[in-house]
């Protein structure tokens, strides 16, 4: 029996001296590959940004309601802001167990940006042309200073694992542009983040789609999302995405960009913290001097992290190219990059898009512990599952298909026609 794939890890000093091998970006990218690299040693900031930013995932999630609905964005396809329950699983049910906030990450340009500029190409895209929406210092105190320092480091490290492809493309892939993926990675505007929280104790029946002809019971689904992480894909294999339960919390799907900085998940009982709306001040609440009605001057602390998940079987999970299904952990020192559609077509198929998924617990992560079982929580427990991604992908108008003259646009257009 063959030895399970396990990922290729570099470091950041390899990547800055241009040292990381051919080889070893075959291993990580190419076409028998898991398609993921990891990055170890990064700056000392890394650790306590990532603590914070996951952190805030869950006391973001616990707003009230009504906070939360003006911090989603319609307009722009709930791609932009807060989203929860506005995509479909692949039973036909809204997904309302986990809850998105994404963030454009223009600002990499140019501090004042909180979007991609819009033209007369980009009137449909309104996903990247859509300013930011950033809670009030009064509610998240530091949240965004946190998410925008966070989103520039993993943004730094993809430029380097993108100058790192372009020495192997430039060898390997004909008539490849030098220099092309940095130059793409470094002054992208589309670049999106997904700061992602898995609520705990939602394992009930989702809500389900209305039936025809009702709009009484649930709002509209939005437009068919253009952004890396939902373009879905099926397998020649029996654990094809339509039929196999295992991708509960995150359905098989391949990124449609370029390279996806991922950090590790952080694990959080929320059973035993305080991330209700108690400790949030209430701007519209008396200005008594009381220490209770004052906002926090400090950003809120960082919650308790578990040592893992409660369940051994949940994370997430790669489809290789043998078409085994292999778990993928990702230290929490470190950075992982994925392989995305736009990178495989710009290396001709040298470097492949990866699938991938993310599969729940049951009854520990995104539910109740009742067992006391298992690394992440005892008896009780309400476990919180938080990430974040990091979508580099190319400005709208950038060629990605030289042989068909494609624009990244264009080809944005196609995986949406195609997964209608």
């Amino acid at each position: 029996m063959d030895e399970p794939q396990t990922p290729v890890t570099v470091s950041l000093e390899d990547l800055r001296k241009d040292s990381v091998s051919f080889d070893t970006l075959e291993q990580a990218f190419g076409p028998s590959s898991l398609g993921i690299l990891l990055v170890k040693d990064l700056p000392p900031e890394f650790i306590p940004l990532r603590h914070k930013l996951l952190s805030y995932a869950s006391y973001l999630a616990n707003l009230p309601e009504a906070e939360l609905e003006k911090l989603s964005c319609p307009s722009a396809k709930y791609l932009t802001g807060w989203s929860r329950g506005k995509e479909t699983l692949k039973s036909g049910h809204y997904d309302t167990l986990k809850g998105s906030y994404y963030v454009n990450c223009a600002f990499y340009q140019d501090p004042s940006l909180q979007r991609a500029p819009a033209d007369s190409e980009s009137d449909d895209f309104t996903e990247y042309t859509a300013p930011n929406v950033w809670p009030a210092e009064t509610q998240l105190p530091g949240f965004r200073a946190t998410f925008e320092e966070l989103c520039t480091l993993i943004i730094d490290v993809a430029v380097l694992v993108a100058r790192a492809c372009d020495r192997y493309a430039g060898v390997n892939v004909e008539g490849y542009e030098r220099g092309y993926l940095e130059r793409v990675v470094r002054g992208s505007r589309t670049t999106k983040a997904r700061l992602l929280h898995y609520f705990p104790g939602v394992l009930m029946s989702p809500v389900p789609l209305p039936a025809a002809g009702d709009d009484s019971s649930v709002s509209d689904p939005p437009a068919p999302t253009t952004i890396s992480q939902s373009t879905k894909t099926t397998h020649n294999n029996d654990n094809d995405t339509d039929t196999d339960p295992a991708d509960d919390w995150c359905a098989t799907h391949i990124d449609h960009g370029c390279l996806t900085g991922l950090t590790s998940a952080m694990y959080v009982d929320e059973s035993t913290t305080t991330t209700t709306t108690t400790v949030f001040p209430d701007p519209t609440a008396s200005t008594s001097t009381s220490p209770s009605t004052q906002p926090p001057t400090l950003p809120f602390p960082p919650l308790p992290e578990l040592p893992g998940p409660s369940s051994p079987t949940s994370g997430l999970y790669i489809h290789s190219r043998t078409n085994a299904i292999t778990k993928v952990s990702i230290p929490r020192t470190n950075l992982a990059f994925q392989t995305g559609e736009a990178l495989q077509l710009v290396t001709r198929g040298k470097f492949r898009a990866v699938p991938h998924f993310v599969r729940g617990a049951g009854d520990g992560e995104g539910g109740s512990r009742d067992d006391g079982g298992g690394e992440g929580g005892g008896r009780g427990a309400r476990i919180a599952r938080n990430t974040l991604a990091v979508f580099t992908q190319p400005n709208l108008q950038e060629i990605v298909d030289v042989r068909r003259g494609l624009t990244f646009g264009e080809f944005a257009r196609e995986v949406v026609g195609r997964n209608m």
